[in-house]
């Protein structure tokens, strides 16, 4: 149950991602990979060195499928430890986004929507050797 609703979240912020361009649809999809990669390690290190000290531990529950990539490491924790990092890449590169969306509207300007879409496109950088 918990790792269907991680991937409906992932799915979630998939289409976010999408829709504003934000993330692995930036135009820079090898970038994006390798940054939600070396994150996603950075906190399963973290998390093993946890386990290794006994600061972290699997409690049994109905919710989880008791697969395990290591010893006392769900594997729930992989894909909620890659949704951490996804959430927050959304967050930050939408943050800008928003913000021109804020400032617009209380500018008065009588589409917003309009003013998101530029808002999304003037955020993105070009891929190399495309023009903007």
């Amino acid at each position: 149950m918990y790792l269907a609703v991680l991937l409906v979240l992932l799915g979630c912020f998939a289409l976010i991602d999408r829709r504003w361009g934000l993330f692995f649809w930036s135009g820079h999809p090898l970038r994006a990979w390798l940054v939600l990669l070396a994150g996603t390690v950075f906190f399963l290190a973290w998390d093993l060195v946890g386990i290794a000290n006994g600061l972290f531990w699997h409690g049994e529950n109905s919710l989880t499928l008791g697969v395990f990539v290591a010893p006392e490491l769900p594997l729930e924790e992989v894909f909620f430890l890659a949704f951490l990092g996804y959430q927050t890449m959304v967050y930050v590169l939408g943050a800008p986004v928003l913000w021109r969306w804020l400032r617009s509207r209380a500018a008065g300007h009588p589409s917003a929507g309009d003013a998101v879409a530029r808002a999304a496109e003037t955020s993105r950088t070009p891929p190399t050797g495309e023009r903007s």
